[in-house]
């Protein structure tokens, strides 16, 4: 296999337009640039230049290889820097949880630069709620959370408020007979079906009274409101998003209610200078 020093030959004499070109931007001897292009013909058994005028060019064989030593340059590159930056200590692989209640334009912008800076790394997504959020953090199966503020922590979490919000209003479906009422109040609420969120890990906490049916995720609860089987507690970016032609928001009283957003992290087993970086630039 040819070694990255000869490809590198190759490739800036195929751009540079001349051995001696090539030469100058590497700083090496042209002799040696015409000497390693010469290796990489023999090896390859191909004429990677037509050295018939004063200036040699490629051949259709060389334009080929042309592309492919820069897919391989390129790819070394990467090799490197992943190995660099893990040599450093940054993560492997890099676990973020989210709450349906955070959307938010900054994490999208700020995963377009994490991704510049670094591409090599796993990064994987996780959607879940409250206490569920809490216990991927608090396991290690998440390394950050961006959750729905909450009175109190655990003691090994640390957490600081994002500069976004978001609104939660209550939704039910166009035929649900709750639709068509204006100035809804609770009692009114109770007699029909509540969709609400229940966490996995804690599914019974706070259990309401009456008719109740829950699920882990805001997704759920939008499809059973869809369904007609009762008024949910929705973020309104998601319902503008996946269920406005089938959604009409209540006119109940007291909401709809802003919901603030905390991003978590673990005190014990905080996260590497990938998922700091990421952090610190949702918290900016």
């Amino acid at each position: 296999m040819a070694s990255h020093e000869v490809l590198l030959a190759f490739v800036q004499a195929a751009t540079q337009g001349s051995f001696s070109a090539a030469a100058r931007k590497l700083g090496k001897s042209q002799s040696t640039i015409s000497a390693a292009v010469a290796s990489l013909e023999i090896d390859l058994d191909l004429q990677l230049f037509d050295r018939s005028s004063r200036k040699p060019a490629l051949t259709p064989q060389g334009h080929v290889m042309l592309q492919r030593a820069e897919d391989i340059l390129a790819a070394t590159s990467r090799l490197e820097m992943a190995a660099s930056q893990l040599a450093q200590g940054v993560e492997a692989k890099l676990t973020v949880a989210l709450s349906d209640t955070y959307q938010s334009d900054r994490f999208e912008t700020s995963l377009s630069a994490f991704e510049q800076r670094y591409p090599d790394l796993e990064l994987e997504c996780l959607i879940a709620e409250c206490d569920d959020l809490i216990e991927l953090v608090q396991r290690g199966r998440a390394q950050i959370a961006f959750a729905e503020m909450q009175p109190d922590y655990p003691a090994d979490l640390d957490h600081s408020t994002v500069d976004e919000r978001t609104e939660i209003a209550l939704f039910v479906s166009r035929k649900h007979p709750l639709a068509a009422l204006k100035n809804i109040d609770q009692a009114r609420l109770q007699q029909h079906r509540e969709l609400r969120l229940a966490t996995i890990v804690n599914p019974y906490e706070s259990r309401a009274k009456g008719r109740v049916w829950s699920a882990p995720s805001y997704l759920m609860l939008l499809e059973m409101a869809q369904g007609g089987f009762g008024w949910a507690p929705l973020p309104r970016w998601l319902v503008e998003r996946f269920g406005a032609d089938s959604l009409v928001e209540l006119d109940a009283r007291g909401w709809p209610r802003n919901v603030a957003v905390d991003a978590l992290w673990s005190r014990l087993h905080p996260p590497g200078p990938a998922g700091s970086w990421l952090l610190g630039r949702m918290l900016e």
